[in-house]
């Protein structure tokens, strides 16, 4: 496959870095790598996608509004981040997604590692509910956001090839396909690439993914088929995450590579690293200040099992608070 797209598109290769040689090694190394089977109750009795739902706790686009994740057997509150399996596939690139923000939406939601049951929340600065402002000619977040769950960025360990700690956060995914996807959905999708971003300091990779359910997900297998299936998105994406922050008056950020994309074999690689530091993490392997929590009711043997998230009262609310109307604002300002 990768030695006919070398034929194929000579020229993105060449502008992606590739050449023969490094082409032949990573797919000798894909055929050598086996899935990866994570640790925890999943072995025998983990919900799939179909038994995971989840619940709102609370008025929404407010400081005490929750996304809890449960299991549909039991109607009982599992963890986003520890309990919903990775469920990495490396031969076919595909893992499990948690989605945290809708495309197109401007709420800043995001998997809490500090609440018990590391539900869905809406990040707080200074007392008020956070909102993404639109960056013209962008509205909101331009792919449907969210996260791999099993995945840590350890902020204990510098990655010595660029002298950066990780961003003590689950690793980031962008969905890219066609539908609006709800926050708090589970979706199985397909491993394209990632750009790491530097984000105050610290690494924070975005990983492209899509949705195996959609119809690009049979055109497209690895990051360079976007420049020819998706033109102009790749650009946007990296365009996007670099300046989204210049209306609220801060700086472009940077990115670490130089922007450039990593392709599907070594996104794979990072993911893989990400799920050894929450393996670390989970079993109390790692010390340090503001860990996330590791309470968890489906890895068994952890030092922070348990049986259930017996003080979190599930009372379904379907209310929302007014967004203000300045979210709706657009921004124009000089990128370049």
């Amino acid at each position: 496959m990768r030695s006919t797209l070398l034929k194929t598109f000579p020229r993105i290769y060449l502008a992606m870095g590739y050449n023969k040689t490094a082409a032949l090694r990573l797919s000798l190394t894909n055929q050598h790598i086996s899935p990866v089977r994570l640790n925890s109750t999943s072995a025998n009795s983990a919900a799939t996608i179909a038994n995971i739902g989840n619940i709102n706790q609370g008025t929404k686009y407010t400081t005490d509004f929750k996304n809890y994740a449960i299991d549909k057997n039991t109607g009982s509150v599992i963890s986003y981040f520890h309990d919903i399996p990775l469920d990495l596939n490396v031969e076919k690139r595909e893992a499990n997604m948690i989605v945290e923000i809708p495309r197109w939406s401007n709420a800043k939601f995001e998997i809490s590692t500090s609440l018990p049951g590391n539900p869905i929340v809406q990040d707080v600065k200074k007392g008020e509910v956070r909102f993404v402002k639109n960056l013209f000619p962008y509205h909101g977040y331009i792919h449907n956001y969210g996260a791999f769950p099993q995945t840590w960025e350890d902020p204990t360990t510098k990655n010595e090839s660029i002298n950066l700690y990780g961003d003590n956060d689950p690793l980031d995914v962008c969905e890219i396909g066609s539908n609006i996807i709800s926050t708090g959905t589970v979706k199985r999708v397909k491993i394209l690439g990632s750009i790491a971003l530097i984000d105050d300091g610290e690494l924070d990779w975005k990983v492209i993914v899509v949705d195996i359910e959609d119809p690009l997900a049979k055109e497209v297998f690895d990051i360079h088929h976007l420049f020819l299936k998706t033109p102009g998105l790749l650009e946007s994406t990296r365009s996007w995450f670099r300046d989204y922050k210049l209306a609220d008056g801060k700086p472009q950020n940077e990115f670490a590579f130089n922007g450039k994309y990593k392709n599907s074999q070594e996104t794979i690689e990072i993911i893989q690293e990400c799920n050894q530091s929450w393996k670390r993490l989970i079993n109390g392997q790692v010390k340090g200040d503001k860990l996330p929590t590791t309470e968890n009711v489906r890895c068994k043997g952890t030092p922070n099992f348990k049986s259930s998230f017996e003080d979190i009262s599930l009372k379904s609310s379907s209310t929302e608070s007014v967004v203000p109307s300045i979210v709706q604002k657009i921004y124009y300002i000089p990128t370049e």
